[in-house]
């Protein structure tokens, strides 16, 4: 399916097994409940499609690189998605439930806050930067989606690597009362 019957493309296929188990635990929180996804279970959905972001941008990223439009093109095309589909359920979320306070303090806060800042203020920018360089694939203005790309990219990557990091903080490493210590 992915053509890399040739053994080359290692990497790629430990990325491609990632984004397989990242869909599983995707299916898996959907059948509890009986098919109903709870708004409890969107931060945990939320890592998970921002994972699946990461894989595919990196895929992409590879794919490109190597002069595989082709596939470049479904890997960002996926990866637009998830990522649209994670900013539908990180408002759902944040629309029902507001923002969760972590409490941090000492050096929890000190790694926790400057990452969360970062991600927040790059994610601002993360969404112009995709949707301009969209525009410049309808438009077929190959030169200025490359050179905007260059700093989509990295930005996009970062934003959805800390998204993860931030959920395993809050939600899994150091959940709030856990890391006051109640």
């Amino acid at each position: 399916m992915w053509g890399f019957e040739d053994g080359k493309h290692d990497v790629v296929e430990v990325l491609k097994r990632c984004s397989v188990q990242a869909i599983d635990q995707f299916k898996a929180l959907t059948i509890q409940r009986f098919n109903v996804i709870s708004i409890s279970d969107l931060p945990a959905i939320n890592a998970s499609l921002n994972l699946i972001s990461t894989i595919f941008i990196s895929m992409g990223w590879y794919f490109i690189r190597h002069g595989a439009w082709r596939r470049h093109m479904t890997c960002m095309i996926t990866a637009v998605i998830s990522s649209a589909c994670f900013l539908v359920g990180y408002i759902t979320y944040h629309v029902h439930v507001g923002e969760k306070s972590s409490g941090y303090t000492g050096w929890i806060a000190a790694i926790y806050f400057p990452i969360l800042a970062s991600h927040v203020l790059l994610a601002f920018v993360t969404l112009p930067l995709v949707i301009l360089t969209l525009i410049q694939v309808f438009r077929r203005r190959w030169d200025r989606h490359k050179r905007i790309a260059r700093w989509t990219i990295p930005v996009w990557l970062y934003v959805s690597i800390t998204g993860v990091f931030v959920y395993l903080m809050l939600y899994k490493w150091f959940p709030p009362n856990l890391a006051l210590g109640h």
